[in-house]
């Protein structure tokens, strides 16, 4: 097991605060572009928060006014017209490890947008669990714009499965960007916020995450990850025995003498 509160990365912001880490990209300057080494530490980080201790929820916040202007043009498009099939292929797969990351780490992931969330940035934000934004919040999955695919990241497997296929087949053929009012019309965004009531939202919602049953929040994770690939009878003989497991918990007796004692529970995540 680790304790990632002492983290002190390279390449993005990072603070542990009651249980909730927060990360921003930090080149405000040039509205949050990822580039290889973010993108590797990134994904690093998410796989290490699977094991953390001290962490119950993430935050992906925005940071200047914007969340993520997708792979610097300079950093990473530049050096990937140079480069032989293997090594493109070697950074797609990692740009796909991170979402796999995000998808594993076992906590939820609240994003928090603000301003531009465009390419790579977009695929952050449709990554997370829950997605909190601005009224001018623009959210892009422009790879069709620079002579690629929409199908980068999974955006054609999970982008559907959160707003439909039509409206999913829209965006990744045209590259335009989706207005805050339709995404949270077409349930892209859960909610929107003031920009200088965002993050205070977010992390009013982390908050709740991380003081509830954290244990059954990442079987919940879990069970919404893997009944993708089932058919109805298998997802509900997957969560009879998931449900089974959380009864075995601590909480699960907190919350039933504390309904007794006509108290609010005090879950601890066992």
């Amino acid at each position: 097991m680790t304790e990632l509160a002492g983290l002190r990365p390279a390449h993005f912001l990072w603070s542990v605060t009651d249980r909730v880490a927060t990360i921003r990209l930090n080149r405000p300057e040039r509205k949050n572009p990822l580039t290889f080494e973010s993108y590797a530490e990134l994904r690093d980080t998410f796989r290490a928060l699977a094991h953390a201790t001290d962490v119950d929820v993430v935050v992906l916040a925005s940071n200047g006014g914007n969340f993520c202007s997708g792979g610097d043009v300079h950093d990473i498009i530049g050096p990937l017209v140079g480069m032989d099939m293997k090594d493109r292929l070697a950074f797609t797969r990692m740009t796909g490890d991170l979402v796999k990351a995000m998808l594993h780490c076992g906590k939820p992931v609240i994003a928090a947008v603000d301003g531009i969330c465009v390419g790579a940035g977009a695929i952050l934000a449709m990554a997370a669990d829950l997605r909190l934004a601005t009224p001018s919040a623009k959210c892009a999955f422009l790879f069709t714009q620079v002579g690629l695919a929409g199908c980068d990241m999974g955006a054609c497997a999970m982008l559907p499965r959160i707003i439909g296929q039509g409206r999913a087949a829209e965006l990744l053929y045209t590259g335009r960007a989706m207005t805050a009012a339709e995404g949270e019309r077409w349930g892209f965004w859960n909610t929107l916020h003031a920009a200088d009531a965002l993050e205070e939202e977010a992390m009013r919602l982390a908050r709740s995450l991380a003081d509830g049953p954290v244990f059954a929040h990442s079987v919940t994770k879990t069970q919404l990850l893997q009944e993708w690939e089932m058919g109805l009878d298998e997802a509900i003989e997957a969560e009879a025995q998931a449900q089974a497991i959380c009864m075995a918990t601590r909480d699960f007796e907190r919350a039933y003498r504390a309904f007794v004692g006509k108290k609010k529970p005090e879950f601890q995540g066992d």
